[in-house]
């Protein structure tokens, strides 16, 4: 039996990444995999947004590896560690208060969709409301809880369950002419609206999965005036798009506006290791102790490298050099990839874009053959239509460069198809 053979007999049908990227991957350094077999490919996919500095980041790693060589400890659900009050010390005087953020921190499971879970648990207990609201092509993670949110149909109808207590709202890029503030104020004035009042707002700022999707900073704060006009929780998921994935290290921070809690995941960890933080205003802490826990909240090796990577963060400009990086990537787009088929979209921010082709089929040709070619680029949005475009921060010009020469002959050979 091959290896191949063994994934395929042994692992369950539900994985889904392997069927696109099919060679077996073994080795990996910033921006570049290489398959058993020597291939060498350009990563634009980036671990789902959990590897913005790179693969095996060589100043997170030394630290990695000085904690595991010293003994420390590993494993210590939510008790105080050195590594712990190392990283919440780091985090609060070099993230939060230089962005005047005044956040207590809760360390849920170390998953995204763990993260989204304690947020409504909390928003709930704190407001005694059932129902949460959050946007049409929203993608919030695949628990009950979370999965209520997420609006994606397949990811759905895998719930087995009814999923209740969400009231979806109409994206504000959905309908021409609609003010989705009004129609959200609509819904709580009107006796007859049938909508109940939520006890929170949640959001991506940039819809990832719903297609880089940007919703603009008026309407950003035009939402941040109506949750505090209506006593409504604003929550941003932050879990894909934050750790300057959009080129400042909250999504949010654009337009200038302060949410309630805030969750953060993927990339938080550093090096690819679980992590997830839920933060909120200190008035909102209410918790009774254990209330919401988990056996790996204490995720120390994760502590130690998310410290490591905030320093590399700050250290190495990592803001500017996103949004420098990121005017190169639009401007190829734009100039050598969107005149290649008619009504083509180009969308983004930062270090984040998506082709729209608004063909299902082409999309998946597209991230077929690039892989085929050496770079991997995931498929997003409605009927996965989008192409989406999300490398490494630390990613090297050359080889961003390299990467979207493939991607536009990639483009070129499965259009003039």
């Amino acid at each position: 039996m091959n290896d191949k053979e063994v994934f395929e007999n042994y692992e369950s049908e539900v994985r889904s990444y392997c069927r696109i990227f099919n060679e077996e991957l073994d080795y990996a350094k910033n921006s570049k995999i290489r398959d058993v077999n020597g291939k060498e490919y350009i990563d634009f996919f980036c671990g789902a947004g959990a590897l913005n500095y790179g693969h095996n980041n060589p100043y997170i790693k030394e630290k990695v590896i000085e904690y595991l060589q010293e003994d420390r400890i590993i494993h210590a659900l939510d008790m105080y560690t050195k590594a712990k009050c190392d990283f919440i010390r780091y985090f609060e005087e070099n993230i939060l208060k230089p962005r005047n953020l005044d956040y207590k921190i809760q360390f849920p499971g170390p998953t995204g969709t763990n993260a989204v879970e304690s947020a409504l648990k909390l928003a709930r207990k704190v407001k005694k409301r059932n129902n949460i609201w959050c946007f049409m092509g929203a993608f919030h993670g695949m628990t009950l809880g979370t999965l209520a949110l997420t609006t994606e149909r397949e990811a759905r109808e895998g719930a087995g369950v009814p999923l209740n207590n969400v009231t979806h709202i109409p994206a504000p890029y959905m309908f021409e002419g609609l003010d989705t503030i009004k129609y959200m104020q609509t819904l709580l004035d009107d006796d007859h609206s049938g909508v109940e009042k939520p006890a929170a707002i949640i959001l991506e700022t940039v819809q990832a999965e719903g297609g880089i999707m940007v919703f603009e900073p008026e309407f950003l704060q035009a939402l941040r005036k109506f949750c505090d006009d209506n006593d409504i929780l604003l929550i941003v998921d932050d879990i894909q798009v934050g750790c300057c994935r959009t080129g400042t290290f909250f999504s949010f921070e654009r337009a200038n506006i302060v949410p309630d809690m805030v969750t953060l995941s993927k990339s938080i960890g550093g090096y690819g290791f679980p992590l997830a933080l839920t933060l909120f205003k200190r008035e909102l802490d209410i918790w009774k102790p254990g209330e919401h826990n988990g056996t790996f909240r204490g995720n120390q090796i994760a502590m130690v490298s998310a410290k490591a990577g905030l320093e590399y963060f700050n250290d190495n400009n990592l803001e500017q050099e996103t949004k420098r990086k990121g005017k190169i990537i639009e401007e190829f787009l734009n100039k050598n990839i969107k005149p290649l088929k008619e009504n083509m979209e180009i969308r983004g921010i930062g270090f984040i874009w998506g082709i729209d082709v608004h063909d299902e089929k082409i999309a998946k040709q597209i991230s077929i053959k690039a892989f085929e070619k050496g770079l991997i680029v995931e498929r997003a949005g409605r009927n996965n239509e989008v192409v989406k475009v999300m490398p490494p921060l630390v990613i090297e010009d050359e080889v961003l460069n390299d990467g979207l020469n493939i991607l536009k002959e990639v483009f070129e050979e499965v259009i003039s198809k």
